[in-house]
């Protein structure tokens, strides 16, 4: 981090910028995976493979997805627990209800959707997807334990996060397509277009917001 984003960090309203981006990325990326359970074109890469488990282990899908999350909580907290803080808690305790409260609004407003209008909602749901990751990754306050993955290995200097991701959320759809559970097409599209589009988001939108345009921290 250079001098002046050093400097910008300690200004009135950096805090509240960073926990503001936070909230509402969070939030906002729910109302999105409502907009793909709509569009019903198939769950992002990271529900793919937690489908693939659910279909060799006899258990709840809700109990199961809750113990994958706890696995890579503690995952995370021995690679770099920098990335655990409020945004990985709201995406643990909140998401659900937000995706759910998502998709029954949709619902009673739209109804049933035609294939015109699923084809607009995964688009929407896309763009809204990796704009709203930007968002809570770069306020840099906690995020998801699987968006920790990659976002750990591209500080290592792996490669750029572009490609990590592409590449963590290709292995998430092929492990669940290998285990029994069929990746749809709007599967495919989030895992070759995610890491792309938030990185873009990241450089146009996210990091002039929080640093400031002249200020854009890498």
């Amino acid at each position: 981090m250079n001098f002046s984003a050093i400097k910008t960090y300690f200004q009135p309203g950096f805090q509240r910028r960073r926990v503001l981006m936070t909230i509402f990325g969070v939030i906002i990326c729910g109302a999105s995976v409502g907009l793909f359970k709509q569009a019903a074109f198939g769950v992002d890469p990271f529900q793919c493979l937690c489908n693939g488990l659910h279909q060799v282990i006899p258990m709840d899908f809700g109990t199961l997805y809750v113990i994958i999350n706890i696995v890579l909580l503690l995952l995370v907290f021995v690679m770099n627990r920098h990335f655990i803080g409020l945004g990985t808690f709201i995406n643990l305790f909140l998401l659900g209800y937000v995706i759910d409260g998502s998709e029954k609004l949709l619902f009673a407003l739209m109804g049933q959707p035609t294939m015109a209008l699923r084809i607009v909602y995964i688009v929407i749901g896309m763009i809204v997807l990796c704009f709203s990751s930007s968002m809570y990754m770069t306020a840099d306050m906690g995020v998801s334990t699987y968006d920790a993955i990659a976002l750990h290995l591209a500080e290592k200097k792996i490669a750029p996060f572009r490609f990590i991701r592409i590449a963590t959320d290709l292995t998430c759809v092929l492990i669940g397509w290998a285990l029994g559970f069929i990746p749809g097409v709007g599967t495919v599209l989030t895992a070759l277009c995610m890491g792309p589009l938030v990185s873009y988001f990241n450089d146009r939108f996210s990091k002039p917001m929080l640093y400031g345009k002249e200020q854009k921290a890498a």
